[in-house]
């Protein structure tokens, strides 16, 4: 070790001439170069330990780089599933679905009427004001086989109106059109993950799928969208066919699955809904064998299913850099223990020229400190970047949560502190004849 060293690392001048420093001077001394002291000598001993520093900033950054995009992707995602929710035009949305019957009185009863039927439109859809669009939908469940390979489908019937009102845009192609239901023509659109099944990355643009017998020209691929409910699930993963094909090709007892009502005000719901249930009292002789389906608790029941995912979620990836970041502060504590015993020599020569215990211990912990903020200034720049990648994917961007990188730094930062504890105490202990020999 040079006299350069000593002397940067001796408590002052004073202490050469074997003079008492100060209590001010001591102070000036801690205050100003004790840190510049501290960084560089926690960079020198990074260098010197590259595999094990290496080592250890790694599980540092990847800690809170596993944080920061953890709780910015989190965030990201409630912003899209909340922009889903809002996009599935539910608001002001009044649907008529077929009634299950509770007792046997009202199933003896509801055996007296053929359903929600195909006939039932002409009355149903009758022009009301309040009423922007009607919307029906038929269903049903098939085994198709594709390039040798079979899957079950759900065949949709639906009206040409039915993406729009019901945002379903179209990826590849076309959607149906009032043509196709005029002529009653065999074509469908697929749903996205149903064409991903079925064809892999090819385009099934003018492909034939058969269907129960009936081969169906594909015109369009609905683009991929996230699921919410039932219907996202069953569109997605089948293929929409004109409604008036599926009666003629698909079910010859012209059942509907439900029927969908776009209201030109939400205030009108109440009203709407009762104008309906009469008019399918009308159309079934008398027998109420439907209801009004609500469609806000479906749409509660559906997102607090998504909240507890995510809870889930973000429990598992917490555990996870939880881990990483308390295995980088085991690091910090082998890099400081190894630095302990580096340093003996000259732990015992700075306390013979008048370093005090105080000093020593906070030099060390403030070491360890340094090499926690190294690491968690990477992960910090690392999933900063990340994030900006991905924000292309969100809807209003990626934007890193403070909350999350607040978090991060406090636990990296606390966990160096802790794990530092143990060297700093060491080399407080230490006395300078036992450190000298």
């Amino acid at each position: 070790m040079s006299d350069q060293a000593l002397i940067l690392r001796s408590p002052g001048p004073s202490l050469l001439n074997g003079e008492a420093p100060a209590p001010a001077a001591r102070a000036r001394g801690f205050s100003f170069g004790m840190f510049w002291e501290v960084v560089r000598t926690g960079l020198v001993e990074l260098w010197a330990h590259k595999v094990r520093s290496l080592l250890t900033l790694t599980l540092l950054m990847l800690g809170v780089f596993a944080l920061v995009v953890m709780t910015s992707v989190l965030d990201g995602v409630m912003d899209k599933i909340s922009t889903g929710f809002a996009g599935m035009s539910w608001d002001g949305t009044v649907r008529i679905a077929p009634k299950t019957p509770e007792t046997g009185e009202e199933r003896k009863r509801f055996n007296m009427s053929p359903g929600l039927r195909y006939e039932d439109l002409s009355r149903l859809n009758a022009p009301n004001p309040k009423v922007l669009a009607f919307l029906p939908r038929a269903q049903k469940t098939v085994t198709v086989r594709v390039l040798g390979d079979t899957e079950r489908i759900f065949v949709n019937g639906v009206s040409p109106d039915y993406a729009q009102w019901m945002n379903r845009p179209i990826g590849i192609g076309r959607g149906l059109t009032e043509d196709d239901q005029r002529r009653r023509s065999t074509v469908a659109v697929v749903g996205a993950t149903l064409a991903t099944k079925l064809f892999g990355g090819a385009d099934p643009v003018g492909r034939d799928l058969v269907v129960d017998g009936v081969p169906f020209r594909i015109v369009g691929v609905q683009a991929p969208g996230q699921i919410f409910n039932d219907e996202n699930y069953f569109d997605a993963n089948g293929i929409l066919i004109p409604l008036e094909t599926f009666m003629d090709r698909m079910d010859p007892t012209h059942k509907l699955a439900q029927i969908t009502v776009k209201l030109r005000r939400p205030e009108d719901m109440g009203e709407v809904s009762a104008m309906l249930l009469g008019r399918v009292r009308q159309a079934h002789h008398g027998i109420e064998d439907a209801e009004v389906v609500d469609l806000d608790a479906e749409a509660a029941k559906g997102y607090q299913n998504f909240l507890e995912q995510m809870r889930g979620w973000q429990i598992v990836l917490l555990s996870l850099a939880g881990t990483v970041l308390l295995v980088g502060g085991v690091g910090v504590l082998s890099v400081m223990l190894i630095s302990f015993s580096d340093r003996r020599f000259e732990i015992g020569l700075r306390k013979a020229l008048g370093a005090s215990d105080q000093e020593i211990f906070i030099q060390f912990l403030l070491e360890a400190v340094v090499l926690a903020a190294i690491g968690a200034l990477l992960g910090t720049v690392s999933g900063a970047l990340l994030c900006q990648a991905l924000s292309a994917s969100f809807p209003y961007g990626l934007v890193v949560n403070p909350l999350g990188l607040l978090t991060a730094w406090i636990v990296a930062l606390t966990l160096a502190l802790v794990f530092g504890l143990y060297p700093a105490f060491r080399a407080m202990r230490l006395s300078p004849m036992e450190a000298m020999r």
